[in-house]
């Protein structure tokens, strides 16, 4: 049998236990972890490595800039004023500076504290915008909903309204960002496919593991086939795959967006659906999603009992790619004879350190002909919602990341990670390269890979 050795809460993301508690200019108590804030030695190595600074050229765009700005917050030198939250918002939040520093300073975190912080004084003096209210507390928090909005979204596209929208202009009545975006979105699985999913696909060889598989809350809409074609590749590779009920959305958009409280709430009701199906292995195949929740634990400070349940949950959590590169070899029945590059997911990259098991799947494929991009753990632009909510400065990342995809003469560009894969569909059709190359996420085209030449 295989075997996988455990992670110890080393291995699994920032710690943030010491947290120092500044009184604000409100009176209200906010946490900036002084002892991170002060490692930040200002030496620029983060500098290259930030998108934000290499298309503005401004120190406030930058890493150490932004931590400057947060160490005068917390000094109450400077005020949680627009200007603050410009800057702390203009980040993408890719984490590549945390690759590039030398003293280790664990930025994610930072951000998230700061963006927290802003909520937090917004809260007191204003009432959260009606779309924040939509998207943070009644809609990611029930997947009943998202369900019900991907039917929605399936209608529009089965009764061909996103095709006559597009052939009569109606689509520019939306904003750019969505319009845009909705050229690169795919097909969505109507409600009767997803009806027909089993709850527990069975091992098709000897049994190693039970594994859970974490859906996601888009994911599992935009991107159903991607999920079922994980659960295949599992399933090919020993192990049977339990799509466990009640789960959650994991709340990396909560956390990132300074929504910590809700996050929270998200991530109990995950850590408690799968408590309940005992499995080995908790899988997902998002790398932003796989990010957060493999961070769980640093989110239940002065919570004991919790943050020991989160961490029997982090401790159990494998990306896809993680997990198949170290199960027993996968037999592929089909020759893809293409050229394909791989585009790191940040948060599968900078997050949780896994860059070389993707590629080492690829690989595998026979026909392949494999090319390593330029900057390939650079960011794309995607960052989430970052795309929608600062198009402008996300398409001058995406076209500069285009330029080195071209590079590569690929006709595959293969992915982990959800937004990436909408973001580099949409890189590819404002190169305008659609005749010439893909985007696929790396679970999809490795299904692809497995099918037999008959199928």
């Amino acid at each position: 049998m295989s075997t996988i050795p455990e992670k110890t809460e080393q291995q699994t993301g920032p710690a943030c236990e010491s947290a120092s508690l500044i009184n604000s200019e409100n009176g209200k108590l906010h946490k900036f972890n002084m002892d991170e804030i002060l490692n930040c030695m200002h030496c620029g190595f983060c500098l290259p490595a930030c998108p934000t600074y290499r298309q503005t050229g401004r120190e406030s765009a930058s890493p150490r800039g932004r931590i400057a700005l947060m160490k005068g917050v917390a000094r109450e030198q400077l005020p949680i004023d627009e200007e603050f939250e410009n800057n702390m918002y203009l980040c993408l939040g890719c984490r590549a500076c945390e690759t590039a520093c030398p003293a280790g300073v664990p930025y994610g975190s930072l951000l998230e504290t700061a963006r927290g912080v802003i909520e937090e004084n917004k809260k007191s003096s204003q009432r959260p915008s009606w779309i924040r209210r939509i998207v943070f507390e009644k809609l990611f928090p029930y997947p009943k909903r998202i369900k019900a909005l991907g039917t929605l979204l399936w209608a529009v596209q089965a009764t061909g309204l996103q095709s006559l929208a597009a052939k009569t202009g109606l689509i520019k009545i939306f904003p750019r960002a969505m319009a845009e975006m909705q050229q690169a979105s795919g097909k969505i699985a109507s409600p009767f496919e997803r009806k027909k999913r089993k709850r527990v696909m069975k091992a098709e060889k000897e049994k190693l593991f039970t594994v859970g598989l974490f859906t996601g809350c888009v994911m599992d809409i935009l991107f159903y086939e991607t999920n079922q074609a994980t659960a295949r590749l599992l399933t090919k590779a020993g192990c049977d795959v339990v799509f466990v009920e009640n789960q959650a959305c994991c709340g990396a958009l909560h956390v990132h967006s300074g929504e910590m409280d809700l996050a929270v709430r998200l991530a109990k009701r995950n850590i408690e659906a799968f408590e309940q199906a005992n499995v080995d292995w908790i899988v997902n195949n998002a790398g932003g999603c796989g990010a957060a929740l493999k961070e769980y634990h640093h989110w239940f400070h002065g919570d004991p009992d919790w943050k020991e349940r989160a961490l029997a949950f982090v401790n159990k959590m494998r990306d896809a790619n993680e997990l198949l590169a170290e199960l027993p070899s996968l037999t592929f029945g089909k020759p893809l004879p293409v050229r394909i590059t791989y585009q790191d997911s940040c948060h599968l990259a900078h997050g949780q350190g896994i860059r070389n098991q993707p590629r080492e799947l690829l690989k595998r494929i026979p026909g392949i002909e494999y090319a390593e991009m330029e900057q390939a753990d650079s960011c794309c632009g995607s960052a989430g919602i970052y795309n929608l909510t600062h198009f402008d400065m996300s398409m001058r990342i995406l076209d500069e990341k285009m330029e080195n995809v071209k590079q590569t003469k690929a006709q595959i560009i293969a992915t982990s990670n959800p937004g990436c894969l909408l973001q580099m569909k949409q890189g590819i059709l404002r190169a305008g390269l659609q005749d010439q190359m893909e985007a696929v996420h790396v679970m999809d085209l490795l299904d692809r890979a497995m099918q037999s030449p008959h199928e």
